[in-house]
């Protein structure tokens, strides 16, 4: 598959940007190649590049896809949006529509603040958990990613590890001195951290599902464990569902297991692919805020009419859908998602290797190793250069994975049967061409 234009623009880009690129996994540098993909245009469960050559999506703009690119009602509300005008940088009875569907969906929920982008979520977040508890410290784990915040960039997930950074050079000691690391999956340490520090702790951040060392569950006893202990000594849980918001279940990953957090960070698909996110949680914690508490907050672009309206439009939209067999929009999901999942796991076993793979809703990752993958230290015993090898021959199939051996995939509404058989073809000619080295 000749991808020339591609590697022309790449050029051009990196005398423009660090590394050609404007957000560092695109860079590809986590699977080699001359360069990375430049994305022309997009529809439904398709990517064209500039080449014109075109590819089935699962990465799916790192998640907010969920309905397939460009869908037609979202595309619409977008256009008749921009028509009022951009931005107001004042309120719209627009974000009281999406606040209602948000709060509706997530018990958890009472009241929330609209800003732009996942890092600005969790970073508020933290903030508020910190200005309600009057507490310093912050408990985070290993390899769960939580945007590129200081505080929170200390032994990260996603580009930091696709890159191999062990942590991030301009982060100050100070900066992350209050910061509090945690084995993924291991109750038992943080419990031992609780009863050496539990009432210096202001919070407890977790991603329920991690996405950002590929896809690694969170064990329900483990999220339970969390709880009770947020419980028992006064601190605030922060669910980070940036990633698995209205992704892996109606609402969040919090719903299908029936933990409440205190706290909650959303962005990708309320934003239905244009940049929103979302803090929301308890009343008496979100009233911290300014204007009417202490913990000020503010953004020119929070609610951003165009964003806001893409949002109503695709969750409106995953409300209403049935599918042909009467299945919702997170039932039909589930079920092309497994049958992907299904898929790679028996190509694996026919060609003799070892692959750990999961799934919930609509979202999946796959680690080439035969130990089963609870933390970030599971995550390394995978075989990347085998990895590496797999992607660049499903790419050159026209299979579009994410550049990482340590991020998830995602599938849409739009892949059809016919989508998910061409991935299944792809997955066991790959398999023995990364085999065969």
């Amino acid at each position: 598959m000749e991808r020339c234009r591609s590697e022309e623009l790449y050029r051009e880009a990196c005398t423009l940007m660090p590394g050609g690129v404007n957000s560092s996994v695109r860079a590809f540098k986590g699977v080699g190649g001359a360069a990375p993909v430049f994305i022309r245009n997009a529809k439904g469960a398709h990517l064209w590049d500039e080449d014109g050559n075109r590819y089935i999506d699962y990465v799916g703009t790192w998640g907010p896809a969920i309905l397939g690119h460009a869908h037609p009602e979202v595309v619409e509300a977008v256009c008749r949006a921009a028509k009022d005008g951009l931005s107001f940088g004042a309120p719209t009875r627009a974000e009281n529509v999406l606040a209602h569907l948000i709060c509706e969906a997530l018990p958890s929920i009472e009241k929330l603040r609209l800003v732009s982008s996942g890092t600005e979520a969790c970073m508020t977040a933290l903030r508020l958990a910190r200005g309600y508890t009057k507490r310093d410290k912050i408990l985070k784990f290993q390899g769960n990613y939580h945007g590129h915040f200081d505080g929170l960039l200390a032994k990260a997930g996603s580009g930091v590890l696709t890159l191999g950074l062990p942590d991030c050079a301009g982060v100050t000691p100070g900066v992350t001195a209050d910061t509090v690391l945690a084995p993924y999956n291991d109750l038992a340490y943080v419990e031992s951290l609780f009863q050496k520090m539990g009432h210096e702790i202001a919070c407890i951040i977790v991603e329920p599902i991690s996405g950002n060392m590929g896809f690694v569950r969170g064990e329900k006893a483990f999220l339970q464990g969390l709880r009770k202990l947020c419980w028992d000594y006064g601190s605030v849980l922060i669910f980070d569902e940036v990633m698995t918001g209205f992704r892996v279940a109606k609402g969040g990953y919090q719903n299908q297991i029936d933990i409440q957090p205190d706290l909650t960070t959303l962005a990708k698909i309320i934003g239905g692919g244009l940049p929103l996110a979302a803090v929301g949680g308890r009343r008496e914690i979100l009233d911290q805020m300014s204007p009417v508490g202490p913990v000020y907050q503010a953004g020119t672009l929070s609610g951003n009419p165009v964003a806001v309206a893409a949002g109503i439009a695709t969750l409106t939209a995953l409300k209403a859908y049935r599918s042909s067999e009467g299945l919702d929009a997170w039932q039909q999901l589930e079920k092309q998602t497994k049958t992907l999942v299904a898929d790679l796991q028996d190509c694996a076993e026919k060609s003799g290797i070892s692959i750990q793979a999961d799934c919930e809703g609509g979202m999946f990752g796959f680690f080439f190793t035969q130990s089963p993958v609870q933390n970030l230290d599971d995550t390394q015993t995978s075989d990347v250069p085998f990895f590496r090898r797999f992607f660049h021959s499903m790419l050159n199939q026209g299979i579009y994975l994410a550049p990482s051996a340590f991020e998830a995939g995602f599938v849409s509404l739009a892949h059809t049967t016919e989508d998910l058989a061409a991935t299944r073809a792809a997955v066991g000619h790959a398999l023995e061409h990364a085999k065969a080295g």
